[in-house]
């Protein structure tokens, strides 16, 4: 993160809050939530029986609402939540109401900025998108999904467009579902349709989509692949710089990788979670090269070490040279570099995180009901009651560390060396 090089990168320590006072002084505080550098931290508290409010650093909201829920912070630090009041949804923006109100909120949303908010609205009984308080002009029976362009402008949602009755099977193979973009519909309609994303530009979105019985394609702005129908497809991405779109496609010969519907890997049992090297050049996804047998393939080369249970998403370093992932083997949960599982293991592990020079490889793990930083596979000394994501420094030489530890939240600034 580009902000993160104005934050406070010389403060070994602060103690932002005591959780375990909040827990004395209300009936009940969930949904902890820090901010992106650490300088506070937010909950959902109960006040009284039935009533709720937000809390940011030990103090509360005076206001009192039946409901709060999905708190999020702003890339200038305000607080997002979403509130219900007198039986209507509505925004707040640290202690300020939208005005709109809603029957329900859904899909909270920021732009990549952290500055623009869309969310999914319901006004009984159409669903619909808001952004930025604008609210697209048209109602739809169902909504899903709710993804922002690359560049803030723009939002995408799978809607329903036609009404069904129960056991309208005839209305449904028509089509009903499709793509709306800044409120405009997809020419064409879908059985179903899900995983959407926006091109690297912000012009394009592609989205897998059902078409028949056993028939599934990638469709891009409406249109699908020349190459479909196929047996079953994944999620779509497209290639960093440029419209061409990848995804996982089911063949009689197996699965595979297909761009702009073409096949571009060998085939596999199973293969998907695809992702590009941050230049395009290289592209991972996990594979099974049989069944319930684990890896990642790198260009279509498997990694010669597997796993018997799952493997997530591939990560690939700054500099694309290298690929990290979540492994579980024997029910243990590890994290494999290139191919090489970390020689700990835990109860539970989260996505790794690469340094900006691409050499040290950072994750949060749990281990005995403590969370702990690893770097490199070595184990922090500190365990946490709570713990989130570690963030580096631009030098690569120290993390962020935000957790709670015996009940209160700190923000800690930890040298790779000391840790």
């Amino acid at each position: 993160m580009k902000e993160s090089a104005n934050w406070d990168w010389d403060t070994k320590e602060k103690l932002i809050a005591d959780i375990s006072d909040w827990k004395k002084k209300f009936i009940d505080v969930r949904e902890l939530t820090p901010s992106a550098d650490g300088e506070k931290i937010a909950a959902v508290v109960q006040p009284e029986y039935g009533k709720f409010t937000t809390c940011v650093n030990g103090e509360a909201w005076e206001e009192i609402f039946e409901r709060v829920y999905s708190l999020k912070f702003t890339s200038d630090n305000q607080l997002i939540s979403l509130v219900y009041q007198n039986y209507v949804w509505s925004l707040a923006v640290d202690h300020e109401k939208w005005e709109e109100t809603y029957d329900y909120l859904f899909n909270l949303t920021l732009t990549p900025d952290g500055k623009g908010i869309a969310v999914g609205i319901k006004t009984e009984p159409f669903l619909s998108i808001c952004f930025n308080k604008q609210a697209w002009e048209n109602m739809y029976p169902d909504a899903r999904f709710l993804i922002m362009s690359p560049n803030g402008k723009s939002v995408a949602s799978c809607v329903q467009v036609k009404p069904l009755k129960t056991l309208d099977i005839f209305t449904y193979q028509q089509g009903v579902w499709t793509v709306v973009v800044d409120g405009t519909p997809w020419g064409n309609t879908f059985w179903s349709i899900w995983g959407p994303v926006f091109s690297p530009d912000s012009n394009h979105v592609a989205a897998s989509v059902r078409t028949g019985f056993a028939q599934y394609n990638i469709a891009v702005d409406g249109k699908t692949w020349e190459g479909g129908p196929f047996g079953l497809v994944w999620e779509p991405i497209f290639k960093p710089n440029s419209n061409d779109v990848v995804a996982p496609i089911r063949t009689p010969k197996g699965t595979t990788l297909a761009m702009n519907g073409k096949p571009i890997w060998g085939f596999f049992f199973n293969a998907w979670r695809q992702r590009f090297s941050p230049d395009g050049q290289k592209i991972a996804a996990v594979v099974a090269p049989q069944f319930n047998v684990w890896t990642i393939a790198v260009d279509g080369t498997p990694w010669k070490t597997t796993f018997s249970d799952l493997v997530l998403t591939p990560v690939f370093s700054p500099n694309g040279k290298r690929v990290a992932a979540v492994v579980k083997d024997n029910k243990r949960w590890t994290v494999a570099v290139d191919g090489a599982p970390w020689g700990e293991s835990f109860d539970n592990v989260w996505d790794p995180i690469f340094s900006p020079g691409s050499d040290l490889i950072t994750a949060k793990a749990e281990r005995n009901r403590k969370y702990y930083i690893v770097v490199n596979g070595k184990i922090g000394k500190r365990g946490y009651d709570t713990l989130w994501d570690p963030v580096f420094s631009h030098d690569g030489e120290k993390l962020l560390i935000r957790g709670v530890d015996d009940g209160k939240y700190y923000r800690r600034v930890v040298p790779v060396n000391e840790l």
